[in-house]
């Protein structure tokens, strides 16, 4: 227990020294808790052994009890059946003396198991306190733990990501994303020029299509005319 304050009491200077020299508090304390969770099943052990003395005794005390009772009766009795002439007195009297010796004896050994059953009950009581104490202390600690764990992740990926922001070159960042916007901006206007150029050459197209096809049909009209025996020049006034 003494190596357990040691590692645990966080309030004391010491203790505060010793973690900060820790390479890996995290290990320490699960390796803390290990012992801790051994010295938890000792002391179940312990309590489980006292508690079978304490409730041996318990039994023997109440033996004893029932046969010191079991004595006073038979010599009661005995007495009574002297008084009333079935046995001898002589006789009855030798009896219950030894009785009563025996008794005696049995009287002490009560006492002696009575002291033991408070003194067992006391361990009991003791060792019950460790080890409720233990398990809250276990207790809190995983706590401890698991916080300790989190607060180590959140503060790994914190420093991840203050290493990266710091390590970033900004202006350089920058003038990339000025190139890139340039680039975008020309992208788009030449695809405008192509859209605009390819319009202009259609219609072009179409317009000398309408003249073709306007003059094959004024060919056409004169044929027909000629045809006619119409004469197509017209006439001065």
């Amino acid at each position: 227990m003494k190596i357990l304050r040691r590692l645990f009491k966080i309030g004391q200077a010491e203790t505060h020294a010793a973690v900060n020299k820790l390479e890996d508090p995290i290990n320490m304390i699960e390796q803390g808790l290990r012992d801790m969770n051994e010295n938890r099943e000792m002391a179940m052990r312990s309590l489980a052994e006292v508690k079978a003395m304490l409730i041996r005794r318990n039994k023997e005390l109440i033996s004893q009890q029932e046969t010191e009772q079991d004595l006073q009766n038979k010599s009661m009795l005995l007495l009574k059946k002297a008084q009333q002439g079935e046995v001898d007195q002589h006789e009855v009297d030798e009896l219950v003396k030894s009785n009563l010796k025996r008794k005696a004896e049995i009287s002490r050994e009560i006492t002696i198991i009575k002291q033991d059953v408070v003194s067992l009950e006391n361990q009991v009581a003791t060792l019950e306190q460790n080890v409720n104490r233990i398990k809250y202390e276990i207790k809190q600690w995983e706590n401890e733990l698991r916080t300790l764990k989190a607060r180590v992740k959140v503060g790994d990926a914190t420093l991840k990501i203050n290493q990266q922001m710091t390590s970033m070159d900004s202006s350089g960042v920058v003038s990339m994303l000025e190139r890139m916007r340039e680039k975008v901006l020309q992208d788009e206007a030449l695809a405008e020029a192509y859209g605009d150029l390819a319009q202009s050459r259609e219609t072009d197209q179409q317009r000398m299509d309408k003249k073709i096809q306007d003059l094959s049909l004024d060919d056409e009209l004169k044929e027909l005319k000629k045809q006619m025996g119409m004469d197509d020049t017209p006439t001065e006034k």
